[in-house]
Order: structure tokens, then sequence, then C-alpha cells
């Protein structure tokens, strides 16, 4: 009776940091392990096309020349299966990658269209890795769990952080991580690892619910700062031909300081051209900026996503950030390091549980 007189007695913060504590925990050892293990499939997705080239050495070994007249031939015999859009061959992955209505991939050669590798998320471990960690393998119901999950996960982090800051003049003392007992090692690792690398959790975690909840995000951040979505030219039904190497040719000439990198396949009767193009200083791989042309080969609109306002452009970043496209091979080490971080968070803090049990 007298224990429980002491519990209700406890002053107000120490209740909640008691309920704080223990909602920290079982989170952590719930819909932290999803966390985890998604953020590990993550971290090797960092190096999905070094790891693509490295299975299929075959890839690389091509000269990144984007034909149009071999793109004419890749959309008049694979448009009908389902073929959506082709990346063009660039210095990184010098052939057509094609996706495809169902999730699955093509890759052809750029010399003569010839197919040299197919790959579905049921059969290529990089596919099955990247289905795992947007949608938990589960497509629009996985993401919508999955982005409850990362809500989740962002409160554990502010909980967790709430529940190790010290008093003033302790951060130094608090940060410091201890080689034993054991319950204290894995107590100090876990909260000290937290604290020191929460920027760049924080980056990984913000990044990854604002691409699930991308429109919401959008018209908060355009609303705040400024920015709008461009809408694409309408043309009525041509089934004029189109002379793909022209069409190419005229996409560059419309953004010269750019790199063309993917094509959209038009409908057969579809009146406009659609091209993504990233403009010089962009950091998403692919680019956010379109180029617009009729079947002629005239350019009916071009929009450089680098004159964006604020609010556009901060949207636009949540994907390149979240996958270390930003700063080179250092930040793709960093973006690794992040994805390997909810993992060792659960590990300690697992650990540390099981010590305090057995302590009691």
């Amino acid at each position: 009776m007298a224990t429980a007189r002491t519990a209700t007695q406890a002053p107000p913060r120490r209740r909640v940091r008691a309920v704080l504590s223990w909602l920290h925990l079982w989170t952590g050892l719930t819909a932290g392990l999803v966390f985890a293990l998604a953020s590990l499939a993550g971290a090797v997705l960092v190096f999905h096309v070094d790891l693509l080239k490295l299975q299929h050495p075959q890839l690389a070994q091509h000269e990144p020349v984007a034909d149009g007249r071999v793109l004419a031939q890749l959309i008049e015999r694979w448009a009908p299966e389902g073929m959506r859009s082709l990346d063009l061959p660039r210095e990184e992955l010098p052939v057509w990658q094609a996706y495809f209505e169902d999730g699955h991939r093509q890759y052809f050669a750029p010399e003569d269209g010839a197919l040299l590798l197919y790959r579905s998320h049921h059969d290529d471990v990089l596919l099955w890795l990247h289905e795992w960690h947007v949608d938990l393998l589960g497509g629009k119901t996985g993401r919508e769990v999955w982005g409850v999950i990362g809500w989740i996960s962002l409160a554990m982090i502010l909980i967790g952080l709430y529940l190790w800051w010290p008093k003033r003049g302790r951060y130094l003392a608090q940060l410091k991580m201890h080689a034993g007992p054991p319950v204290r090692r894995w107590l100090t690792w876990h909260r000290s690892s937290g604290v020191i690398l929460l920027p760049l959790l924080l980056l990984g975690t913000v990044t990854g619910v604002g691409m699930v909840y991308s429109k919401g995000f959008q018209k908060v951040l355009v609303a705040a700062f400024g920015g709008e979505n461009v809408k694409p030219p309408e043309r009525p039904a041509d089934a004029t031909p189109i002379d793909w190497t022209h069409a190419i040719a005229q996409a560059r000439t419309a953004l010269p300081d750019g790199r063309v990198a993917r094509v959209s396949v038009p409908d057969p009767d579809e009146g406009v051209l659609s091209f993504r193009a990233q403009a010089n200083g962009e950091w998403h791989p692919v680019g956010r900026s379109t180029i617009s042309l009729d079947r002629q080969g005239r350019v009916l609109q071009t929009v450089d996503a680098t004159g964006h306002k604020l609010g556009m452009r901060m949207s636009q970043a949540f994907y390149p950030l979240h996958i270390g496209a930003v700063g080179g091979s250092i930040m793709k080490w960093i973006t690794a390091i992040i994805g390997l971080l909810p993992a060792f968070l659960l590990v300690t803090g697992f650990l540390f549980w099981r010590r305090r049990r057995g302590h009691r």
C-alpha cells in the first residue's frame, strides 16, 4: 500500500517521464523493429546502381549513347506490353532502363536495343528490398502502414531526446559512453549515439515520412514558402509518326545546361511528348525539370525546376536527400549509416531492457 501511495503521490513530471519511458520502450521494441528492418534495406539501396553493375557487369560495358532509332524500336516493341517510361543511357548506367506497369524493369543495349536483363521483385534481391523499403511489400496499404510507423518513429525519437535531456552543465557527462556494467553500457550506448547522430536520424525519418505524404507536405510547404505545380500543355490527339532522334535533340536544346534523363512512352495518338530532365544544380538524380514537345518535335513547354519558389524546391528535395544523392560518395556513406542507426538503437535498447529485467 505504501508503494502504491508513493507512486500516486509522485511529482507530475516524474509520472510523465515514467509514461514516456514506457512508451519509448515498447514502441521501440514493436514498431521500431519494422522501422529498423526497413531502414537496413534502405542502407543497402543507397548503393543500388553500384550493386546492380556488380551483379550484372554486362550493363556497364556500353557507351552511353541515346540513339533515337533504338528508342523508336523499343517503344514499338515493348509499349504494348506495358512499358511506361525509359531512362536514357548515362555515364552511371549506360543502358536503356525501362519501367513497366507491373513494377518490373528491363535493360536494353544502347547500340541495338537488345534485351540485357529482366528484373522484378520476385527474382531480384535489390528490387525486393526496394519494395520492402518503400511499401513493406504491401502496395498502397503497405505504404500507408509505413507512413504511420514513420510518424510513430519520429515521436519515439523526440521522446528519447526528452528522456536524455540533462540538467544544465551536464551535457557532456550525459553523452559519455560507458564500457560497463552491462546495464549502464547498453543504456549509454543507446542514448548517446541517438543524441549525437540525432540530426542524421531526423533527416532520414522526416524525408521518408515526407515522401509517403508527399502531396500533403507539398501543400504545406508551398503555402508557407511559395511555389506551384506547372501543368503540362494539352494538345489534341495526333497520330503523326515521331522522329525520336529529332525529339531527343530538341529536348536537349530546350534545356542546354541540363541532362535529358527520362522519356515517357506516349499513347499511339497522344499529342504531347514528355521528358524529365536534370537541370544544372538539381539534386534529384533524374531531375524534376520537364520538357514537352509535340509529335513534330516542336518545344511546347520547358520547366526548369531550379526556378521554382522555395516551397516547391523544398518538397522536391525530400527524395534526393533521403537516398543520399546530394554531396557525392561521402553523403552516400553517411546515408547508409543513417540506415544502420535504427537497428543499432533497437539492439542496444533491447539489451538494456533485458539486462535491467535480469537485475530486478
